[in-house]
């Protein structure tokens, strides 16, 4: 590979997941550079909420490597995970002498990114 070459990464992302970045981006260090077979089956088994999302998204960019580039899905590893930050919903909650607290509901993107190295 040159140094202008760039590897052809293969990309799939959830944007506007109902759920705290902070949250997913636990369940995205446990497949950071794992081949696809064993971070699947880590998903699987974690018990977290953000690892189903996770899951979703990583079966779709292994899905849109086998499609759009002919991919062998035995080689593909994950190379990127990334979990941004996306809007936050503001909601208010009535508290007592006519005031209101504001609750955060947070959402992120999920962006999961394979390649066959």
């Amino acid at each position: 590979m040159t140094a202008v070459e760039k590897p052809m990464e293969t990309v799939a992302r959830h944007r506007y997941a109902r759920l705290s970045p902070q949250k997913c981006r636990l369940v995205a260090d446990l497949i950071r550079g794992k081949s696809v077979d064993e971070a699947l089956r880590v998903l699987r088994f974690c018990e977290k909420d953000a690892a189903r999302i996770v899951r979703n998204v990583l079966e779709s960019a292994v899905a849109n490597a086998e499609h759009n580039r002919g991919a062998d899905v035995d080689v593909l590893r994950v190379v990127r995970v990334t979990v941004d930050e996306g809007p936050r919903l503001r909601r208010f909650h009535a508290r007592a002498r006519g005031r209101s607290n504001v609750i955060i509901k947070r959402t992120c993107h999920v962006t999961v990114a394979v390649d066959a190295r």
